[in-house]
């Protein structure tokens, strides 16, 4: 467990999340913009030595799990725009590659929590100018089927939680 001051204790909203099927995206801004908040705070009580330790090879450390986040949140944010003016854009997200080509490893801890921030800030922001017709609009991210913009963006809370928990060593979120 986190040896943090403060721990965020999992309120019905963050561990239910996944259970909610008719949400509009006001409220799925307003759930993201909750989690960026209370995180942020939280990520900048880890220790260096915590973020930079690979628990095995070929496995990612802290900070580079944090970097898959900035991805995949710049992943999202794309297919939350494109979608909307596009019919069924493939956007494909190969997350190995990103990291390594991301160079998280040798962040500056404080920039990639702040990168981090910022782009879950955005992605609040896009969210919250997105109006409701816009949901059933379809992205294809190579899964199966091609999937919603409201199934990736409840997709999308459930993914950085799960590894936001991971980072700060809390009660495990299960993804997928």
């Amino acid at each position: 467990m986190c040896k943090c001051a403060t721990q965020v204790k999992l309120n019905s909203s963050h561990a239910g999340w996944n259970k909610t099927k008719n949400f509009s995206m006001n409220a799925v801004s307003k759930q993201l913009q909750k989690i960026t908040r209370e995180y942020s705070q939280l990520l900048k009580s880890v220790t260096e030595e915590k973020y930079v330790f690979k628990p095995l090879p070929g496995k990612w450390s802290k900070k580079e799990i944090l970097g898959h986040l900035a991805d995949s949140a710049m992943n999202n944010i794309r297919r939350f725009v494109v979608a909307q003016y596009e019919s069924n854009p493939k956007i494909v997200y190969k997350q190995n590659d990103w990291v390594a080509i991301g160079g998280y490893r040798n962040y500056e801890t404080a920039n990639l929590i702040a990168l981090w921030q910022l782009l879950n800030e955005h992605a609040v922001i896009v969210l919250a100018n997105m109006n409701d017709a816009a949901l059933q609009r379809k992205c294809n991210t190579n899964d199966i089927q091609p999937q919603t913009i409201e199934w990736l963006a409840n997709d999308y809370i459930k993914h950085l939680l799960h590894h936001l928990h991971q980072i700060l060593e809390l009660q495990p979120v299960p993804y997928p």
